[in-house]
């Protein structure tokens, strides 16, 4: 049981983060901050829209969830992926080891970037929250 700990722990506090989300509109002003980025410059952040995102996910409207931030709902996905693994080795007791090479990581940070541009331009605003 101990070694379930971490995963459900993990699991927990998203499940808790969505129910927070899912119950206070981030379409409401006021109930969360601004982006500093978006605020100061008018640029979308890759994060820009994933509160919505992430409300509407987790009141089961994909699409919207998809129109808010399309790369937040694929987070999601991989999240799921990622925990489901590690609950199943983590009751096989194979400990979970996410060891991820640098090619990977500078492959994460080439998507975030064009993510970024694509939505910023003129025939990316179907990207843009």
């Amino acid at each position: 049981m101990r070694r379930l700990l971490p995963p459900v722990a993990t699991l927990s506090g998203v499940v808790a983060a969505f129910a927070y989300v899912g119950a206070v509109d981030p379409n409401e002003p006021g109930h969360y901050p601004v982006c500093p980025l978006l605020r100061f410059t008018g640029v979308y952040c890759p994060g820009c829209g994933g509160l919505r995102s992430a409300h509407a996910f987790a009141h089961g409207d994909l699409p919207a969830a998809l129109g808010a931030n399309a790369l937040a709902v694929v987070g999601y996905g991989i999240f799921a992926v990622v925990i489901a693994v590690w609950l199943i080795r983590a009751v096989r007791g194979v400990p979970m080891r996410l060891a991820i090479s640098p090619v990977w990581w500078w492959g994460i940070g080439a998507v975030l970037a064009v993510f970024t541009l694509v939505r910023n331009l003129p025939f990316g605003s179907a990207l843009a929250p």
